[in-house]
């Protein structure tokens, strides 16, 4: 088969490599073109060479090509793959430092919260440039896989706002199953049979069977609290589960920040998370994790190329969805997975245009969405309250409109447990001041921002959160990595 694949935001170098590896696992998919894109020509450089490498080794007639214009790496293309992050690291050091200026602790801010909001003002004027082109240079009835967060959101706006058939891809469905499995004794992850059900990042094991048999409520409780580093890393999704009776896929951490009810206090945030990783809960975990990505990765780059000229195994293909898809697309191998799409009935209690995740089964006929599926009433409160944030910071977006988007960071949950209207529209303004660059539709918007801090009376505090860790070193680096060797 040839065919061209582009990928935006192609500089994410780690991710990209797996998608490539990913691809080249399909046998009918050595024959085709790559594109790269990415506004940092240094980026794609480092990919490009990976990227060049893994051909080589393999042998494979497959053509990499790698082009900061990103229509010209549109041209022609069949499926689109963003994950993109706008602003990079200086604008998401902005989501976090200035929320917590007003009591707001994020783990990650990337999906709702005040910094996931904002996120989401700076994705979606791009996302809907990157349709612009895919309607205009790209193969006629392109697919476009949304790997870039907040998901919902962009995924929402490509589809209402872009006009371009939009599938949003994520994998906490397949990392939590990964962790229940483990917990009840399996062999492997695929002796567990689970319907999960819900929006992306609150999304829930609504049905397990563990080769065939169901799996309760007490039996899974049971089975997390035995597990000797689950029972501590993951307290609050234990907690959730016990009272909701129904098993989150979202990390500790992140979960933490989509609900109002345990890190509204500085407090309890304690009780809640674990630091032994970031993602179990630490303030700003993500950022200094993504931060110190970054930074190990510039200065180890030539190891990172060097382990690049390896064959591929199939065998170690990873359980990211756009490989799979694409595989079942093509060939007709029928693949089961989790896609983030517009509802239209899917899921019976939730409104027909929201972003979900459910399960669904892709062919050459494309996805086929499991409908009629109902989520415990707990569950789709939650998730309505996640919703209703989305839709208006959606429409905020789009519209440039920053009243509408106070009023969505007002409605968060999180943020509305913690902070005073007054709170929320000062922090608003602080944030789409200080990100004005990325944030075009709020242009005329700026000038009173500013005028209205320049008056404020609301006070502010310096804090670095309740459970904040500096930035590793290069050299704390090493020395970790080299221990962890040593001890295995």
């Amino acid at each position: 088969m040839s065919f061209k694949i582009a990928i935006i935001g192609a500089g994410s170098v780690g991710f990209t490599k797996k998608l490539f590896t990913d691809l080249l696992c399909v046998p009918e998919f050595r024959d085709i073109e790559v594109a790269l894109t990415d506004i940092s020509q240094h980026n794609l450089d480092m990919i490009r060479a990976i990227l060049d490498k893994i051909v080589e080794a393999n042998g494979f007639p497959v053509k990499v090509t790698a082009d900061t214009d990103r229509r010209r790496a549109l041209e022609g293309a069949k499926y689109i793959i963003s994950c993109v992050r706008v602003g990079g690291l200086e604008a998401y050091a902005d989501d976090i430092r200035i929320p917590l200026k007003y009591g707001v602790d994020q783990c990650v801010g990337d999906t709702i919260c005040a910094g996931g909001i904002l996120y989401g003002q700076r994705n979606i004027p791009v996302i809907l440039d990157f349709c612009k082109d895919i309607r205009e240079v790209a193969a006629p009835g392109a697919k476009f896989l949304n790997y870039a967060n907040p998901m919902a959101m962009n995924t929402w706006a490509a589809i209402e706002y872009g006009k371009v058939d939009t599938v949003g891809l994520c994998h906490g469905v397949q990392h939590g199953a990964e962790q229940i499995a483990e917990i009840l004794g399996a062999k492997s992850p695929g002796e567990l049979d689970y319907i999960c059900s819900g929006i992306n990042h609150q999304t829930w094991f609504i049905d397990l069977k563990l080769n065939g048999r169901k799996i309760g409520k007490e039996e899974l409780i049971a089975a997390f609290e035995a597990h000797p580093v689950f029972s501590q890393q993951e307290k609050l999704r234990i907690d959730v589960l016990k009272r909701f009776g129904v098993y989150s896929t979202e990390s500790n951490g992140h979960l933490s920040e989509y609900l109002p009810w345990y890190r509204k206090r500085p407090e309890e945030i304690s009780r809640w998370i674990d630091m032994s990783d970031w993602i179990h809960g630490e303030t700003g975990g993500y950022l200094r994790h993504s931060t110190e990505t970054r930074n190990w990765f510039e200065t180890e780059f030539p190891q990172f190329l060097a382990s690049a000229a390896k064959p591929i195994d199939p065998a170690r293909r990873s359980n990211e969805h756009a490989s799979h898809i694409l595989e079942a697309l093509e060939t007709g191998r029928v693949y089961r997975g989790h896609f983030n799409v517009k509802n239209n009935g899917v899921i019976s209690n939730l409104p027909a245009d929201a972003i979900i995740e459910s399960p669904g089964f892709v062919d050459r006929f494309g996805i086929n969405m499991v409908s009629g599926i109902t989520l415990p009433e707990a569950c789709a409160a939650t998730c309505m309250a996640s919703i209703n944030v989305q839709r208006m910071s959606v429409h905020a977006a789009v519209s440039g409109d920053i009243d509408l988007l106070k009023l969505a960071v007002l409605h968060d949950p999180l943020v509305g447990a913690v902070a005073t209207p007054e709170e929320v529209w000062q922090m608003v303004d602080e944030m789409v001041v200080a990100q004005a660059r990325w944030l075009p539709q709020y242009a005329d918007a700026v000038p009173a921002a500013k005028e209205r801090l320049a008056k404020s009376t609301v006070k502010t505090r310096d804090w670095a959160g309740a459970a904040r860790r500096n930035v590793r070193s290069i050299e704390e680096l090493r020395a970790e990595k080299s221990a962890l060797k040593k001890a295995v």
